[in-house]
């Protein structure tokens, strides 16, 4: 059996129910009162956390940085990150509300000030594909020693073994590794849901999924059916709000039947021995 890990008061590995993440990221679009009804959402959908996105856009993107090539929109992509900022007065406060609807509150941090803003306030960090493979915030981040929650999308093999290998280096011990597609949306031949066996069999600690499918149910339910840890879904108020991420996350009712299926499918992998 593979390592298990704690986060919050969930344990996850194993024999645990696979954990929920319901992605709000930078839904919010700046606004604090649909910030709190993002979380409003993951708690009537019953996801075990919501996570959310702390940075800064001139610590990611020059000012001169090109448009975005997956949305319909004169703004460079600076100007778009500029806007889906989240304020790091926001964070004690979302935290704090996370607490009274009795949810885990994540957010992902792109740099070291928004490690240090959220430390005092998650049980654990996620890590973004696109910081996978930068060294300085992984050292940065272990420091922290919390668990860690690392998507893998448009890494090989090679690059997944190096990064376990320095996070262990750097006193990781409680490591969660998900199969990731960096694509937006991910077309279903390329969620690849097998690598997470792949995963765990070389790395013996949980392995989960982060969706980007736009189906509510394929993708996960496959998930969870090899193996997954955890399932991380985008998720949105509206997919007709503007913003980058709003067209391939789910929407309430979907985030609500997803969660409904993946307990099912669990239901339905309860037993491994034959009987009639």
């Amino acid at each position: 059996m593979n390592k298990i890990i704690k986060i919050g008061n969930k344990s996850i590995g194993d024999g645990y129910p696979c954990f929920v993440i319901s992605e709000a990221g930078s839904n919010h679009d700046g606004s604090f009162s649909k910030a709190l009804k993002l979380i409003d959402v993951a708690v009537a959908a019953k996801a075990d956390a919501v996570k959310f996105q702390t940075f800064k856009a001139h610590k990611m993107y020059t000012e001169k940085a090109g448009l975005l090539d997956y949305i319909k929109t004169k703004k460079t992509i600076y100007q778009v990150v500029k806007e889906m900022e989240m304020p790091k007065e926001w964070v004690p406060k979302l935290a704090n509300y996370c607490q009274k609807r009795g949810i885990i509150f994540i957010s992902t941090p792109c740099d070291e000030e928004s490690v240090d803003i959220l430390d005092p306030y998650v049980p654990a960090f996620k890590i973004a594909s696109y910081e996978m493979t930068h060294i300085p915030l992984l050292k940065y981040v272990a420091k922290k020693n919390k668990p860690i929650i690392l998507s893998t999308g448009a890494a090989n093999m090679n690059e997944v073994k190096k990064i376990v290998l320095e996070l262990k280096k750097n006193g990781v011990k409680n490591l969660i590794l998900m199969q990731c597609t960096a694509s937006y949306p991910t077309e279903l031949e390329d969620v690849n849901v097998k690598v997470i066996q792949t995963l765990k069999k070389t790395f013996k600690i949980p392995v989960g999924f982060s969706d980007h499918s736009r189906e509510p149910d394929v993708a996960p339910m496959a998930a969870v059916a090899v193996g997954a840890d955890i399932v991380e879904k985008h998720f949105t108020l509206s997919n007709k709000l503007p913003g980058p991420d709003h067209k391939f996350a789910v929407e309430p009712q979907e985030l609500k039947y997803m969660i409904e299926k993946i307990r099912m499918t669990e239901k339905a992998m309860q037993r491994i021995i034959l009987q009639f």
